[in-house]
C-alpha cells in the first residue's frame, strides 16, 4: 500500500508540473496579446474560446499521463480503457463501468482529487 501511495504522489507531482507548465504557457500567450486587448464582444468571445481549448488540451495531457501509467502497469486491458477510465475519474464523473485492479484502486480516488484541484486551478 505504501508503494502505491508513493506512485500516486509521483503522478500527482507530474500532473501539477504539467498543469503549471501549460498554464504558464497560456498566461504568457495572453500577456503577449494584451497589447491588442479586445473590447468588442466577438474578439473577446474568440479569445475565451481559444483559452478554453488550450485548458482542455492541458487537462487532456494530464489525463493521458495517468492513463499511460495505468496501461504501463497493466491495471487495465488496453489503452482505450485506460484513457476512458482516467478521463471519467479525473473529471469525477466516475461511471464505474471500468475499475482498477485491487492493488491499484486507491489511485482512482487520488486521481479524482487531483482532477478536482487542477480544474479548480484552471477556473481560478
Amino acid at each position: 500500500m505504501l508503494f502505491v501511495i508513493l506512485i500516486a504522489a509521483l503522478l500527482v507531482a507530474g500532473t501539477v508540473a504539467l498543469h503549471a507548465a501549460g498554464t504558464a504557457w497560456v498566461l504568457s500567450h495572453l500577456m503577449k496579446s494584451r497589447a491588442q486587448l479586445p473590447t468588442r464582444l466577438w474578439p473577446i468571445a474568440w479569445m475565451l474560446v481559444r483559452v478554453a481549448w488550450l485548458l482542455i488540451l492541458i487537462h487532456a495531457g494530464e489525463i493521458t499521463l495517468w492513463a499511460l501509467f495505468y496501461r504501463w502497469e497493466r491495471c487495465l486491458p488496453d489503452f482505450e480503457s485506460a484513457l476512458y477510465f482516467s478521463a471519467v475519474t479525473y473529471t469525477t464523473i466516475g461511471y464505474g463501468d471500468v475499475v482498477l485492479t485491487r492493488p491499484w484502486r486507491i489511485l482512482g480516488a487520488i486521481e479524482g482529487i487531483t482532477g478536482i484541484l487542477m480544474c479548480g486551478l484552471s477556473a481560478g
